[in-house]
């Protein structure tokens, strides 16, 4: 229940556009397999092959979750000849990744 001093019309509450995106978000991050291929990239760009080994994924696998993270624009790509590498879109992902890991370990 409210607070009488409480204006309801200042609450902050996002709007059903934002909510939609960050849930979608948050869903594509639910993912063990997409949070370890996430934490890989959070320091560096590597390329599937490397990510495949890191996470100890089939490459199939690993391609399948990229899709699925630049689709969502969480990892994006860049091409060095016929060779693909993906990093994190940006930093907010990195801080997400990290606020999550420390409220994890957080005793």
């Amino acid at each position: 229940m409210l607070g009488p001093d409480l204006d309801v019309s200042s609450a902050f509450v996002i709007d059903t556009d934002t909510a939609n995106r960050l849930a979608e978000i948050f869903a594509a991050m639910a993912d063990p397999n997409r949070l370890r291929i996430i934490s890989a990239l959070a320091h560096r760009e590597l390329s599937v092959g490397e990510l495949t080994k890191l996470v100890a994924m089939t490459e199939s696998a690993t391609s399948h979750q990229l899709r699925l993270l630049r689709h969502m624009r969480i990892v994006r790509t860049r091409k060095a000849g016929r060779q693909v590498f993906y990093s994190l879109d940006d930093e907010h992902i990195h801080d997400l990744l990290d606020r999550g890991v420390a409220h994890v370990q957080h005793q």
